[in-house]
């Protein structure tokens, strides 16, 4: 399928909120630089140009947007949430209320691709002699906050359980197959289910 039909069909499947709001960013991104290109990656639209530059996102009951490069932008206007792993720098968007300017966003979007043409790398993350902390996909924190009981399992299972979800659903080959799997994740887990259950006697 066409990257483009991807994008579409995304908005088109997102909460009835999202689809305005979906579509607005989306536009945004075009409009800063008609050269960028639409990708899906992860289940969710990308926007690249000479490397990614951002993102979108919706959910249940909020869309996420997010740069790349977020580290490295000048947040003069203080639009940034929270410099965190969370998804998306803007924070919850839930209305257009949520967004910044449009030109603000603009500015913004076009210093995430002056980064990408200056080639200016993401500084690397400082190797810890520590084990290496498994990093929980955005999608499946916003789940497991949705669904407090298996949110509780799912925080008092030991690390190498919690991995074997993780390494299961980002294996998925297509997002449909992805959301089976996050479907069935938050079943075992609110009956307190590891993802080896059935292996284990």
């Amino acid at each position: 399928m066409h990257t483009l039909v991807q994008v579409d069909q995304y908005i088109i499947n997102s909460a009835e909120f999202a689809i305005p709001i979906l579509d607005h960013l989306r536009n945004l991104v075009h409009k800063a630089d008609a050269r960028i290109e639409e990708k899906m990656k992860w289940g969710m639209p990308f926007f690249d140009y000479k490397g990614t530059v951002c993102h979108m996102a919706s959910f249940k009951n909020h869309c996420a947007f997010g740069f790349w490069k977020g580290s490295l932008i000048n947040d003069e206007y203080g639009i940034f949430k929270e410099r965190s792993e969370a998804m998306g720098l803007l924070g919850k968007i839930t209305s257009f209320d949520d967004l910044p300017a449009d030109e603000i966003l603009i500015a913004y979007i076009q210093q995430a691709i002056k980064l990408n043409e200056d080639n200016i790398k993401l500084p690397p993350k400082p190797k810890s002699t520590e084990k290496k902390e498994l990093i929980i996909p955005g999608y499946l924190m916003e789940a497991l906050n949705e669904d407090p009981e298996a949110l509780a399992v799912f925080q008092n299972f030991s690390p190498s359980n919690k991995k074997d979800y993780v390494m299961w659903l980002e294996e998925a080959k297509t997002e449909a197959t992805r959301l089976k799997r996050l479907e069935t994740t938050l079943e075992w887990l609110a009956e307190g289910k590891t993802r080896m259950w059935k292996y284990k006697k």
